[in-house]
């Protein structure tokens, strides 16, 4: 059972984990703590992007030799075969680390799969370690791979065409995201040149006028996430089936010592078929976060 060292540790890999979204694609995003004998955290790091050192790579290389005999918390699976970089198992076992935590099991892991092959080595292994917590930045990425196409948000402010353009949370909104799809049907990366041009490519022209060749172009491209803004987006009615989350901005109420008319709370403010899981207040704004009330995970 993992100590509170340890979920401490697992915390701290999905919080650094998550800035790698909006630049691993087609990879996931995926952090790693390196803690040595002691339980002392002594090297993390993160997955940027394709072709890159993985988390635990990083991890390892900034522990150094303190590594010997620790434990290595991941948020993923390690890989179990050699691509652009070496299986990050074997990197796990040369390291000599006594103990691997993780959280997600990896559906693409080949063979055996790496935590199989770490016991094999006589590590001691831990599946499924604050799962749940990990699926905050790994969910849309399994979510991607179970669907066979991006997993798609779609932001809007009610009575505009587009979406609030104020506050700097739209920018990062966007970074987080592979591909953005402007409210103008523009397509864009979500952190320009953020993947590399040899494993991804931005969709150039219109997506046409069928969904699942438009969803088949995004995925070929190699998003695993895509964001669409604007309630008048061509592409959100191309896409309405395949929404997985919305975010809305819905103007608010000013303050007032006396009785005020109903505003925009009517039917239809959020989509049959989504339910909400977040509210906050957002300037002059309520912000509503909501998902597909059933979600295939």
């Amino acid at each position: 059972m993992a100590t509170p060292n340890e979920l401490t540790a697992m915390r701290r890999a999905i919080a650094i984990s998550a800035q790698g979204l909006g630049t691993t694609s087609p990879n996931p995003p995926v952090g790693c703590v390196i803690l040595d004998r002691d339980g002392v955290p002594v090297g993390e790091g993160y997955h940027l992007r394709k072709g890159d050192h993985h988390a635990e790579v990083n991890a390892l290389t900034a522990a150094g030799e303190r590594a010997n005999g620790g434990t290595a918390v991941v948020t993923l699976e390690p890989c179990n075969h050699h691509g652009r970089t070496p299986p990050c198992r074997q990197a796990l076992i040369d390291a000599k680390v006594s103990r691997v935590l993780m959280a997600v099991m990896d559906p693409t892991s080949r063979g055996e799969g790496g935590a199989v092959v770490l016991e094999q080595a006589g590590i001691e292994v831990e599946r499924g370690v604050l799962e749940r917590e990990a699926l905050l930045v790994l969910g849309p990425w399994l979510h991607s791979l179970r669907a066979r196409r991006p997993y798609i948000t779609w932001a809007y402010t009610v009575g505009a065409d587009g979406f609030d353009e104020n506050g700097a949370d739209i920018a990062e909104l966007r970074r987080t995201q592979d591909l953005v799809i402007r409210w103008t049907g523009a397509i864009e990366e979500g952190v320009p040149g953020g993947h590399g041009a040899e494993v991804f490519r931005v969709p150039s022209g219109p997506l046409g006028d069928v969904p699942g060749k438009a969803l088949g172009t995004l995925a070929d491209a190699g998003a695993r996430s895509v964001l669409i803004e604007g309630s008048a987006n061509e592409a959100a009615q191309l896409l309405a089936d395949a929404v997985d989350r919305l975010i809305i901005d819905v103007p608010g109420t000013p303050p007032s010592s006396g009785p005020t008319t109903a505003s925009a709370a009517g039917p239809g403010l959020v989509p049959s078929g989504f339910r909400m899981v977040g509210v906050q207040p957002h300037g002059l704004y309520v912000r509503l976060i909501a998902e597909q009330a059933i979600r295939d995970e």
